[in-house]
């Protein structure tokens, strides 16, 4: 037997010893005092209360009845009165009958409110006398309801904190999830571009420009395992959780990639046909890895959209190192946008969300002169500004 069962049975076989000398060893005493005596002595059944209720609510409603039809007050002392101050001894019952109310379910709950209203009604109607009579029954009723009040008022404030964490729980799922799907969009999308347009070459000039087809090849081994690579990465973030869950024998992963990857890239979005120009301005300087990140997915996805959709051959890159925010933008000279506006599926969905993340804002749209445009405004922290004052 545990510590805290031992402590619940001593105090609940103390609160019978306490009632049975209000009830045999102070017959002297007022009613007042035998029910206040009795609303005390509840507090030695907390250890029961918390393990079983209904056997504490039986354990009060009994020595609640006891104090009650126990001996009166003295001859002298009316015994009207003093039944009444001994109906005080009730409110214990009500105190537990909160507490059942508040954590147990409402099936029991409406049980031992019945049965305790029940005795209650019967005591105070049975003992109590003329004038008294309507005055204990309403106290009695008021004092019930007060107690299961709170109780309700308890019980559906936890159960509210029980939704609340359910529901920020659910929002933290869906935000992991659209996280990933973008990550994966952003990663997967580009390459799957450049592979489709280079196997196309490859097919198309196989037999007669053998040079030509091997180079579609070489190209779509590369891309192949950037994104395998990529693609690792993200499952081991995903696993991060479980130590047991690594990849022996591996190199180690590379890290994200960033702006600094864009020369990479663009030599990538290249071989699948369309010359990246990229400009940096401002003073180049290293960025938070969220921002890093997002900036260079916004070029990825950008790119993405050009390959498969502007149908030109050349596109323009310009990223601005400001002091306050980072200006990224993508600009082609191709179809731009139909009427019903173009197939670009998740990406511009993707690219909203991740400047969105981080309190930026970006535009995506046809300029008037022709082509698309699109154009991102990330803020930066202090400390990244504070790292430019002190270059």
């Amino acid at each position: 037997m545990t510590r805290t069962k031992v402590m619940a049975w001593v105090g609940g076989g103390v609160y019978v010893l306490a009632v049975g000398l209000l009830v045999a060893g102070a017959p002297r005493a007022s009613g007042t005092v035998h029910g206040i005596g009795a609303l005390l002595a509840v507090s030695l059944l907390v250890g029961v209360l918390r393990s079983r209720p209904i056997l504490a609510l039986a354990m009060t409603l009994l020595g609640s009845t006891a104090v009650v039809v126990g001996p009166p007050s003295t001859a002298h002392v009316d015994q009207s009165a003093a039944y009444q101050g001994q109906f005080l001894s009730y409110l214990a019952v009500d105190l537990v009958l909160g507490f059942i109310v508040a954590t147990r379910t409402r099936r029991s709950s409406t049980v031992t409110v019945a049965t305790s209203l029940v005795v209650q009604l019967l005591l105070v109607g049975g003992f109590a006398h003329g004038d008294g009579l309507a005055v204990n029954l309403l106290i009695a009723l008021l004092a019930m309801a007060a107690a299961c009040t709170a109780g309700l008022l308890s019980r559906e404030r936890r159960e509210h904190a029980v939704q609340l964490r359910a529901q920020e729980v659910a929002e933290a799922v869906v935000a992991e999830r659209l996280r990933i799907a973008r990550e994966l969009h952003d990663m997967v999308a580009h390459s799957i571009g450049i592979i489709a347009i280079q196997a196309g070459v490859g097919s198309r000039v196989i037999e007669t420009q053998p040079e030509e087809a091997r180079e579609a090849l070489r190209a779509i081994e590369a891309t192949s395992r950037e994104t395998l690579s990529g693609l690792r990465r993200t499952l081991v973030a995903l696993r991060r959780t479980d130590p047991d869950a690594e990849v022996s024998g591996r190199a180690p992963h590379a890290p994200s990639p960033g702006l600094a990857d864009l020369e990479r890239l663009a030599a990538a979005t290249a071989d699948a046909g369309v010359r990246v120009d990229v400009c940096r301005g401002g003073q180049q300087r290293p960025l938070p890895a969220d921002i890093d990140l997002s900036a260079y997915r916004i070029v990825q996805e950008a790119l993405t959209n050009v390959v498969r959709h502007a149908g030109t051959g050349r596109c323009r890159v310009a990223i601005d190192y400001g002091d306050e925010e980072l200006s990224v933008e993508i600009v082609d000279d191709g179809r731009g946008a139909t009427e019903d506006g173009p197939a670009h599926g998740f990406g511009i969905v993707g690219m909203r969300e991740r400047v969105a993340l981080l309190h930026g804002r970006i535009t995506a749209g046809p300029r008037p002169e022709g082509g698309f445009r699109v154009a991102a405004r990330l803020p930066l922290p202090v400390s990244a500004a504070v790292g430019v004052e002190a270059r």
